[in-house]
């Protein structure tokens, strides 16, 4: 069997040249900028793989919930859930400090609706991280991975 590393390389080489017959068909009408975001997602969905994170799921959405989680993924027995940011360019204001308390009190909401979907009697360690991918033409993407971005649980009752 190939180590981790290369299997996430092949699959990731896989997709690209997927995606690049589907170009050629005309079968991408994806506004840019959203065409940007899928990239970023994919380019931190193999940077987890190669990293040994087993994901389990990818822009997942509770129905009761406003928004999605970009990945969610076990790393040992850690629950990690994942906010992903792609910029194409560098700039002053960095990628990730878009995660604003807003987006952090949705990622919460959806944090606590999946752990209640796992039906767990002891939930698990719960990691909140943020991905930075910088999508800079003619070069590999970029990646800042930022652990322990937030907690569940906010410092102070803010939320509801």
């Amino acid at each position: 069997m190939l180590p981790t590393s290369m299997r996430a390389a092949l699959l990731e080489r896989t997709v690209a040249v997927l995606d690049a017959v589907a170009q050629r068909r005309g079968r991408n009408n994806t506004p840019a900028h959203l065409e940007s975001g899928t990239r970023g997602e994919d380019a931190a969905f193999f940077h987890l793989l190669r990293k040994e994170y087993t994901v389990v799921a990818r822009r997942w959405s509770a129905g009761h919930v406003r928004g999605d989680v970009d990945l969610i993924a076990w790393q040992g027995e850690t629950l990690c859930f994942f906010e992903v940011k792609t910029r194409t360019a560098r700039d002053l204001t960095p990628a990730e400090s878009a995660v604003d308390g807003q987006k952090r009190i949705t990622l919460r909401r959806l944090g606590r609706a999946y752990l209640r979907q796992l039906g767990r009697e002891t939930p698990p360690t719960v990691r909140f991280d943020v991905i930075s991918v910088y999508l800079l033409p003619g070069k590999k993407p970029e990646i800042e991975h930022f652990e322990n971005s937030f907690a569940l649980q906010q410092e102070f009752r803010s939320e509801s």
